[in-house]
């Protein structure tokens, strides 16, 4: 049974532990917000381009991107990406299951069991998860460029180097998995195929913008090889940008759901310690009283 000061130092070390996690909580409440600001910032970018590209395709020409090229995949890359941090509950956890269930659904969809993929984990704690794969024709690339707090011209460079790869053959395929930012309580494992540009992506492009005649200076199939990298490039920043909101978000979960339990705690030794105060007073009182009487 513990006695009052062993109760009394636990009580202390709970109670630190919860002013921890709460102020860890406020700390990537914050990080979130802003990276929520980063993703608003984006969206004008994106949806311009996006109009841009959709009134070149409602012109009357033929448009042609080596990045819309769709050839027999022989080697694929999926970029996952996940956190540098810990303490985000099963955040990495969940995206490593849905990778390995990707690379599967991924060789299932090409009619090839052997497919060769290639993986560029993002994030210190997702490229730890990566090696311990063990699955026949899968690589793991440790790229040292990038991480999940990286600046937008490092993401700027990795997609360029992406897109060599892909331009030059050496990549046939490019997926990113990574979390998509819903809210605070609520994040979705998302795949989305960034090279080579499906048609559905310019499709929807296209509707949304308004039919009008312009004169294209210089022509429109030179616009369109131009606006369309930065629309691919515009793709990727946001991906970073929603992971690492989602990644913030989860972390402010976690570190809610620790302030609770620590506050549970907190309250069951509180008890416990008063419970055992009062027996120890009463204890006393009944030793006093015996030696009074005798």
């Amino acid at each position: 049974m513990a006695t009052l000061r062993e109760l009394k130092g636990r009580i202390g070390s709970v109670g630190s532990s919860e002013k921890i996690t709460g102020a860890m909580k406020m700390i990537s409440s914050a990080k979130m917000h802003k990276a929520e600001g980063a993703i608003r910032r984006l969206l004008p970018y994106r949806t311009q381009l996006e109009n841009i590209i959709g009134n070149l395709l409602q012109a009357e020409a033929e448009f042609t991107s080596p990045l819309t090229d769709a050839r027999e995949v022989k080697r694929a890359y999926v970029v996952v990406l996940g956190s540098d941090d810990g303490l985000c509950g099963a955040y990495n956890v969940n995206i490593f299951k849905q990778l390995i269930a990707h690379i599967d659904a991924l060789r299932s969809e090409l009619g090839d069991d052997k497919l060769p993929v290639t993986v560029y984990p993002v994030g210190s704690k997702m490229l730890k998860a990566c090696r311990r794969l063990a699955i026949p024709g899968v690589d793991v690339a440790e790229e040292t460029g990038v991480n999940s707090k990286s600046s937008d011209a490092d993401v700027k460079e990795f997609v360029m180097r992406l897109s060599a790869d892909f331009l030059s053959g050496l990549a046939d395929r490019v997926d990113f998995l990574y979390m998509s930012y819903q809210s605070v309580s609520r994040q979705r494992l998302k795949v989305q195929q960034i090279l080579p540009v499906l048609p559905a992506n310019l499709t929807n492009a296209e509707k949304s913008v308004t039919n009008r005649s312009y004169i294209f200076e210089p022509d429109a199939g030179t616009i369109f090889r131009s606006a369309l990298p930065l629309m691919v490039l515009s793709s990727v920043q946001e991906i970073f940008c929603e992971n690492r909101a989602s990644e913030q978000a989860a972390r402010v979960m976690a570190m809610q759901s620790a302030n609770d339990n620590a506050k549970k705690l907190l309250e069951q030794l509180s008890l416990e310690y008063n419970k055992l105060r009062q027996q120890s007073i009463t204890n006393e009182l009944l030793d006093i009283l015996g030696g009074q009487v005798r």
